[in-house]
């Protein structure tokens, strides 16, 4: 590890240091007052990015760093979260809703120097959609005419499907029925280009190890920084793009990213290593919220803290027990005297946002007597006969081992089941959930532009992100019909539906909904948070106090 993230010693000393650190500049100079001269912003980043490949990346860790390195056809306004003009300077639409024209910059280029062209997004989304690039994330071109039936291989040809190059600067989209959140849908990862000229020269570019992404010297892109340095394990550092079409306008000379978290982050922070951290230390809020100035910024977010039962492995074949657990989990204790973070207690899997014109009615709620119920009815009155139920979660973070044991009490105390704690590395942790490899494991979900339908579809039997082996016929069905509907009353009765199927059949409990939240150093400016914890690093500039 770098000498720079040696920590100060016990985290109780430094709590009272941020204060002090605001005057420090004549005493001493840190790694943080050296960078912000430099203009390189060092903030936590939770883990050791895995895939820099945004077709195939579903983790938020490497989102972050994807975000400035790579842009899509339009891109997010970090306030409003509205899709505005990224790689195409405008696009039009037709009457029906069913065509768009894509309009590209002529000067928007690779970090190569190469030219972007309409061309580079045609072969990226037939790439994203090969059965062979196997991405998590091609449900997201469903709209697109044809779109799924190619990921699916049933349809080989794709010209056939809806995206035609019209000339170097003209890309049209052909969707199967209207979406009028398709520009908000493609600020998605998936939807940014990759420079296929790279990936060719290197071998097969459907093949999921092409090594385009394991080098800095073979790693392009066309976003507003370019890949500088990876030290594994250390950090990952970008740098400001000279061939990014506004560079002009990125105040940033770079970003370095670090993969810490914890109180070994905190310490980074606190002691002048850290421009910004991915996280609080749990319970740590309210002092920092006393401290003035404050260095905690917190916001909401569009996401669900959950848990996961594998339907295949018992208990958890039997739909009472897990409905009972789901009942003996006290969320509003959990997140006043554990997380303290200003979580909403889950009752249901759809957030309670407004402006959606979506309400979910069906939910769970505490009943220890009900569950106590339910679990007798299945066999295990008072946790007879009940094998320790293995909850599995990853290490990075201590929020999830303190708030797995709290649960862990409710269900011990009030069930009389025992579960053993099973805490392991990102990489293990995800590879587990996506093999199905688990009884019951942590989850979570963030999704950006938010509708309830994409809250509840991860829940369809295509979708990649369900990793319960829970399938519903009725409940893919509904999903089916809400994307083809355009009234909106009929669209809330069939997601109501869903979520009562959900709630009825419990593959998941529901939990808490996410804030964000994290230190900030004051040398930082123009910092924007929002739900989609998108990070603006093209828009922040640092000044030296």
């Amino acid at each position: 590890m770098q000498s720079w993230l040696k920590f100060l010693g016990p985290v109780a000393v430094v709590f009272s240091i941020f204060p002090l650190l605001l005057g420090a500049c004549s005493k001493r100079e840190t790694v943080v007052d050296q960078a912000t001269r430099e203009g390189i912003m060092i903030v936590g980043n939770g883990v050791e990015p895995a895939v820099l490949d945004p077709q195939t990346n579903t983790g938020l860790a490497e989102g972050h760093i994807l975000d400035t390195l790579f842009e899509g056809l339009v891109r997010t306004d970090p306030e409003t979260l509205e899709a505005i003009p990224g790689v195409a300077t405008h696009w039009e639409v037709s009457e029906d809703g069913l065509r768009y024209t894509f309009y590209l910059r002529h000067d928007a280029s690779w970090s190569d120097g190469r030219a972007v062209t309409a061309h580079d997004f045609y072969a990226s989304y037939r790439r994203v959609l090969s059965v062979w690039t196997n991405s998590e994330n091609a449900e997201q071109f469903y709209p697109i005419a044809g779109a799924e039936l190619y990921h699916k291989g049933k349809l080989r040809d794709f010209t056939q499907v809806g995206f035609r190059v019209i000339d170097d600067h003209t890309l049209e989209l052909r969707l199967r029925h209207a979406t009028p959140l398709l520009p908000q849908l493609m600020t998605g990862r998936a939807w940014y280009p990759v420079p296929m000229h790279v990936l060719e020269r290197l071998g097969d570019p459907l093949a999921p190890g092409n090594p385009w992404t394991r080098r800095v010297e073979t790693f392009v892109s066309n976003g507003p920084f370019k890949l500088k340095a990876w030290r594994r394990g250390e950090f990952l550092e970008v740098e400001r793009n000279p061939h990014y079409w506004g560079r002009d306008t990125v105040r940033l000379n770079g970003v370095r990213f670090v993969p810490i978290s914890g109180e070994a982050e905190e310490a980074a922070f606190l002691s002048g290593k850290l421009h910004k951290t991915i996280s609080v230390v749990l319970g740590r809020t309210e002092r920092y919220a006393r401290e003035s100035p404050s260095p905690l910024r917190s916001s909401p977010a569009s996401g669900i803290y959950f848990y996961l039962f594998n339907v295949k492995r018992a208990p958890f074949t039997d739909v009472r027990v897990r409905r009972a657990l789901a009942m003996a989990v006290d969320r509003e204790k959990l997140v006043s005297e554990v997380t303290r973070s200003g979580e909403r207690p889950a009752y249901h899997l759809t957030l309670e946002e407004e402006g959606t014109g979506y309400s979910g009615r069906a939910r769970t709620r505490l009943d220890y007597d009900e569950a106590r119920r339910l679990l007798a009815e299945a066999g295990y009155a008072g946790g007879e006969g009940l094998r320790p139920i293995t909850l599995l979660y990853n290490i990075n973070s201590g929020w999830h081992q303190s708030i797995a044991e709290s649960i862990a009490e409710d269900w011990r105390r009030e069930l009389g089941i025992q579960v053993a704690l099973e805490g392991q590395e990102w990489a293990v942790f995800g590879e587990r959930l996506r093999l199905q490899l688990f009884q019951l494991a942590r989850a979570g979900i963030i999704i950006e532009p938010y509708t309830p339908l994409r809250f509840l579809k991860t829940f369809t039997s295509t979708s990649a992100f369900n990793n319960t082996s829970w399938q519903n016929a009725d409940y893919d069905r509904l999903a089916a019909e809400v994307e083809l509907l355009d009234d909106e009353a009929e669209q809330n009765a069939r997601m109501r539906r869903m979520e009562e199927i959900l709630m009825e059949e419990m593959p998941m409990i529901p939990i808490y909904y996410y804030t964000t939240q994290y230190l900030l150093h004051p040398s930082v400016k123009g910092w924007v948070d929002n739900i989609s914890r998108r990070m603006p690093f093209e828009r922040a500039w640092l000044e030296a106090r």
